[in-house]
């Protein structure tokens, strides 16, 4: 029987392995909350990374192997540019590594959570090869200013 191997790319290009749709999650008493099942397969065993948002007031989710991706080309920003060792440190000081529980649960860090504004009800937005996690309220204001623009450029140059 021949093993299937399939590499980073291939896995990220792979539409089973993309995050889609949108879930409404409270929080609980610990400020858990819990992945959504169709998500989880493809996470389950790997740290996730959450960073804030620099242009949305969100936080962005990444799987591991993403992130992974993301360090190659971060690593090769020279010391010398100092505008983008700037952002570096500030993403990466205020990001954090969370792991699923056996409950498929996880726990955000305080500051993060506060920076984009989620109390005690989260929405959990799939976003291609990330999720994102927005306070409800947010999420109606990022909506409305979406119906206002038309997308049909972007649609197009994206091929759909």
């Amino acid at each position: 029987m021949e093993k299937l191997i399939t590499t980073t790319t291939e896995r990220t290009e792979r539409l089973d392995d993309a995050f889609v749709g949108l879930y409404p999650h409270s929080l609980d008493g610990k400020r858990r909350f819990t992945i959504p099942s169709d998500w989880r397969e493809g996470v389950a065993s790997e740290p996730l990374y959450v960073i804030p948002g620099f242009n949305t007031p969100c936080l962005h989710v990444f799987t591991a192997r993403d992130m992974s991706e993301r360090l190659k080309t971060a690593r090769t920003v020279s010391i010398a540019n100092v505008k983008a060792q700037q952002f570096l440190r500030y993403i990466f000081s205020k990001a954090c590594r969370v792991v699923l529980d056996a409950q498929g649960r996880i726990r955000v860090s305080d500051s993060l959570l506060d920076a984009a504004g989620i109390k005690s009800q989260v929405i959990l937005v799939g976003a291609a090869n990330r999720f994102e996690l927005w306070s409800p309220e947010k999420w109606q204001e990022q909506c409305s200013l979406l119906e206002q623009n038309s997308f049909e450029d972007v649609a197009s140059s994206l091929g759909l």
